[in-house]
């Protein structure tokens, strides 16, 4: 028996950001974004489409969520948005994992009590809620249908993992005129991080047949689409679409969660620097040659991606990856044969990595 559920409601579109009112029904909220967003005119904005219901805006937010900045906009959000109702998040996945940390209000309302209570690793029940509406405005992580979010401690050298039945969004509002100023870089990295969730939720022990159509067409049609985008990044027409696969990306795991490249990401980006959706992608062959023969049904649908090709599919993945700028050995990113080997074997015993079907396969 397999089982699948995702509450988030979905609203996809050009111009789906004048959706906001709806979604919010009355409600005042803060919105949580990124820097520029200001001075891109995203502020001013969702300040007209919201009016008097925009209570404040919080936009201190910095590439891959850390406490050291999470911990003083927690403490005055908690404290000085006393009538928020809800939470609008526009941005790409840092500003929505800022958003869900945001949400979730302690007892105490100190932020190191939820640190506390996410390094125990229980599951919790938070004191108080903010429902969240977020909106995505680069095609990638998924963050908006799923319910997890990374906050980074870097001075530790450690992440935490937060994901509870409250921080599902309440709604995903999908714009992609939203997405037609994003930089080449983070077009890239991206839309490969929606390749990486596709293929890592079909290669894992959670995978269901709902997981696996969705993971199936978001794979195909960022393989399809991504070439071409990166050469007109103002195509509306390829933006939505890549809106769409990583949106069926996001569908896909947040039902499976990610596996063993995810596993192998975390250490790369910490220790290394290397940008999320890079740090996921660039081990995808790698991690396929040693998927392929290890469950039989799930060698039948990675083969719905390649054509039915599966001898031929990891050099075709590699080849995708290269042509889009990506090199796929450790060397190139400054990491040795044995440090390689000692990564991939501490990430198959990883939380993540223990959810690749070839973590024990034969």
């Amino acid at each position: 028996m397999y089982r699948y559920h995702n509450p988030v409601a979905i609203r996809i579109g050009s111009g789906a950001l004048n959706e906001l009112p709806s979604a919010l029904a009355g409600r005042r909220a803060v919105l949580v974004t990124f820097p520029e967003a200001s001075g891109l005119g995203l502020v001013d904005r969702v300040r007209s489409i919201l009016g008097p219901a925009l209570l404040g805006v919080e936009d201190r937010i910095e590439p891959n969520p850390d406490v050291s900045y999470l911990a003083p906009m927690y403490q005055r959000f908690w404290h000085d948005y006393a009538d928020c109702e809800a939470i609008v998040a526009v941005g790409g996945g840092s500003a929505i994992d800022t958003a869900k940390a945001l949400m979730v209000g302690t007892a105490s309302g100190s932020f190191d009590e939820l640190i506390a209570q996410l390094t125990a690793g229980r599951e919790f029940s938070p004191a108080r809620i903010r429902p969240l509406i977020a909106v995505p405005t680069t095609a990638g992580t998924g963050s908006e249908v799923t319910p997890w979010a990374t906050v980074w401690d870097r001075a530790a050298g450690r992440k935490h993992s937060l994901h509870l039945r409250e921080t599902w969004p309440e709604a995903a509002i999908v714009d992609p005129e939203l997405m037609l100023t994003l930089p080449r870089a983070v077009t890239l990295q991206s839309a490969l991080d929606a390749l990486s969730h596709a293929l890592e939720s079909i290669w894992n022990v959670n995978a269901n047949p709902v997981s696996d159509v969705f993971a199936v067409a978001a794979a195909r049609e960022v393989m399809a689409t991504l070439p071409a985008l990166l050469d007109e990044p103002r195509n509306r027409s390829l933006r939505l679409r890549m809106a769409v696969a990583a949106l069926q990306a996001g569908l896909a795991f947040s039902n499976t969660k990610t596996a063993l490249a995810h596993s192998i990401s975390y250490e790369m980006t910490l220790r290394f620097g290397l940008p999320h959706g890079i740090a996921c992608s660039f081990t995808l062959p790698m991690v396929l040659r040693r998927a392929l023969g290890a469950d039989t049904g799930r060698d039948a649908v990675l083969a719905r991606i390649f054509d039915g090709d599966l001898g031929g599919a990891p050099a075709r993945l590699e080849a995708f990856l290269q042509r889009v700028g990506v090199a796929t050995d450790f060397a190139h990113y400054g990491v040795d044969a044995g440090d390689a080997q000692r990564m991939v074997a501490q990430a198959l015993g990883g939380v993540r990595g223990r959810n690749f079907i070839g973590a024990v396969a034969p």
